[in-house]
């Protein structure tokens, strides 16, 4: 299933009445935020919501701290199945995502959390107060310990409990979320959905629009129409952001040379993915790199 397919299902999905109805109502019942977020999220999930942390809040202003949470995310998208998995940041507050699938694929989490499951010490936030700073980060630490201190501590047992609630209202989603694709499917040409398909399988490869029109068995020139029509999108576009997000992953791994992700993703040039990459995300890959949390 193509990434930018469930990006756009679980926006759709957010949208809907059941779906806020329900936000409210365990934001409400909890204090919690939640966010329905896609499977690759590249920015501070809970960034804005009801009931964010102001701790939280504090930290997205900085590039570093924005990236160790984002660090988070991909530790949470790791979980397999339909199990909740739970991590925790620099700073020792916990979050937690539940996997919502359709037919065994994860197209977007449940996520809560910002929460600290025991009492922090000064130690603790001497540390946290370090680490921000190591990273640059201008603070007023008086705010900073004040938002610390004042995150919310909820009991393990407590949080487990409210853990389940999302796991069971996760399988009610995967049951909702399976209906909207089926329309969505049901929509779309069988051509454009063979296409996407083929494009995601050699997404790595030195592919060309041509290339696609005959696996689906139709001219260049009329696959780039229908394409167009069918996912607001031409045919260079649509790969370029698929072997961005692709690429996004593999810099996590700061033993991955650029060039070699280049090359991985799909790309001919390094000049060439460069130009693409900032385009598309405002900043050179080596740039978005630099912005990550080192690794501890």
């Amino acid at each position: 299933m193509y990434q930018a397919g469930n990006n756009k299902l679980t926006e759709r999905f957010s949208r809907t009445q059941i779906y806020q109805e329900y936000e409210r109502a365990f934001t409400e019942a909890t204090g919690l935020p939640l966010t329905l977020r896609p499977p690759e999220s590249w920015q501070p999930v809970h960034h804005g919501r009801k009931n964010e942390n102001p701790f939280c809040a504090l930290m997205s202003k900085s590039s570093k701290s924005c990236a160790a949470c984002l660090e988070i995310q991909v530790k949470l998208a790791e979980s397999k199945g339909s199990e909740a998995r739970s991590a925790t940041c620099f700073a020792g507050l916990c979050d937690t995502a539940v996997p919502v699938q359709v037919d065994n694929k994860i197209i977007g989490y449940l996520q809560t959390g910002q929460i600290l499951l025991k009492k922090p010490t000064k130690a603790q936030f001497a540390r946290t107060a370090k680490q921000l700073t190591d990273w640059g980060m201008k603070v007023d630490l008086r705010a900073l310990e004040e938002h610390y201190y004042a995150t919310r501590i909820i009991k393990p047992s407590q949080y487990e409990a409210m853990v389940r609630l999302l796991t069971i209202y996760a399988q009610h989603l995967s049951i909702v979320c399976n209906q909207i694709l089926v329309q969505q499917q049901n929509a779309e040409p069988p051509k454009i959905t063979k296409a996407r398909e083929f494009i995601t399988a050699h997404q790595d490869d030195d592919l060309s629009l041509g290339d696609v029109a005959r696996a689906v068995n139709t001219s260049s020139f009329y696959f780039c129409k229908m394409f167009k029509k069918a996912t607001g999108l031409n045919f260079t576009d649509y790969l370029s952001r698929l072997r961005i997000e692709k690429a996004k992953n593999l810099l996590l791994n700061p033993n991955r040379r650029v060039s070699e992700v280049a090359y991985e993703v799909g790309f001919q040039s390094l000049t060439h993915f460069n130009r693409v990459f900032r385009k598309l995300c405002g900043q050179s890959p080596t740039d978005y790199r630099a912005k990550l949390p080192s690794p501890a």
